[in-house]
């Protein structure tokens, strides 16, 4: 075990290297409050506390902070792992400012909702641990953002093969790890169960209706639909369900309407798109077939190489040599006996 640690480490070493300032930052910044940890409670000052968040408390400032406290060393590399997933599959395609972007609005939002999730819960319940006995921080918000993201982004990848599960499924996986865990009693609370479902659903929202890109707003595509994220018998039942939620937030003026687009100066017919499908279907599927012949290039290398004509002219000679051996036992040289036999055929057909 200790001769792999030093591996290990230069591995993170250099992988940390070649993240970006926003990366480098965010990492640093959670394990300098892991740290001061065990002198405050950071759980208490810089968590979202649903009793202190509103008001007439109103401490904002936990909104910002609570993706970045720690209380465990466990919390602190899955915090930091997931930051340095982000650096290294979604910072490239998004780049450093829209990174930073996702994280604060992901965040802030799982931060609003879990908080009045419980102030919600204390109204039907009148206890008052829903409001001031409750912690919420960690990255688990954070983290059910970036694997909807990388659904989005690559979810046709294989995660493992026995079982085989694609990297699409991932999120609702994780969900149901989560709720698991808190059944059988390992998660002492239902805040990183209530943080990560807010942070998948606020970070899908965004990547849905609000993200700006090259080719517009928004990602539209019928892979990334709110149903894809459930089982397919019952995808039916939520897509129905999610098309009356959407129109009613249409109505209210909080999500835009899908807006067909008409290309009158095409040299064929009048085409007809969904904004941000075509091109978004069109990069993943692009990546996908990038990825399928690195792998083929990477087996053809992977073979042994072929042999040279020096090889080809032995093996030949081998086998001449091999033909010319005496087929029957004893030594016996059959092709001279086939040539006895051939000078006495004439005598046994035509006696004299």
């Amino acid at each position: 075990m200790n001769r792999y640690l030093p591996v290990a480490r230069q591995h993170f070493l250099a992988a940390l290297a070649s993240t970006s300032v926003v990366v480098k930052t965010i990492s640093a910044v959670v394990v300098l409050l892991y740290l001061l940890a065990w002198a405050v409670d950071t759980s208490y000052a810089l968590g979202v506390t649903p009793g202190y968040l509103f008001p007439p408390n109103f401490w904002v400032w936990t909104l910002v902070t609570h993706g970045l406290v720690e209380q465990h060393v466990w919390g602190v590399a899955a915090s930091v792992g997931t930051v340095m997933a982000c650096g290294r599959l979604l910072e490239p395609l998004w780049g450093a400012l829209e990174l930073l972007i996702f994280f604060a609005v992901v965040n802030v939002s799982a931060g609003v909702l879990a908080g009045l999730s419980y102030l919600l819960t204390y109204v039907a319940t009148f206890d008052l641990d829903f409001l001031f006995a409750v912690r919420i921080y960690g990255a688990a918000g954070f983290l059910g953002g970036v694997l909807v993201a990388l659904k989005q982004t690559m979810g046709d990848t294989t995660v493992l093969r026995v079982p085989q599960v694609r990297l699409k499924a991932a999120p609702a996986l994780v969900l149901l790890l989560l709720a698991l865990l808190r059944l059988s009693g390992l998660l002492d609370s239902c805040a990183p169960l209530a943080a990560y479902s807010y942070g998948a659903l606020s970070g899908w929202v965004y990547l849905r209706f609000y993200q700006r890109h090259s080719r517009g707003r928004g990602d539209m595509s019928d892979h990334f639909a709110f149903a894809s994220f459930f089982p397919e018998a019952v995808q039916p039942a939520v897509g129905l369900l999610a098309g009356l939620v959407h129109a009613a937030l249409v109505k209210i003026k909080v999500c835009r309407k899908m807006v067909k687009r008409y290309d009158v100066g095409a040299p064929s017919s009048i085409t007809i798109s969904l904004p941000g499908t075509d091109p978004q279907d069109a990069e993943r599927r692009r990546q996908l077939a990038l990825k399928a012949l690195n792998e083929r290039l990477k087996r053809v290398e992977d073979q042994s190489a072929w042999p040279s004509m020096d090889d080809e002219e032995e093996d030949d000679d081998d086998e001449v040599r091999t033909d010319s051996q005496p087929l029957l036992p004893g030594g016996h040289d059959t092709s001279s006996s086939a040539q006895r036999t051939f000078k006495a055929a004439p005598s046994l057909l035509f006696p004299n």
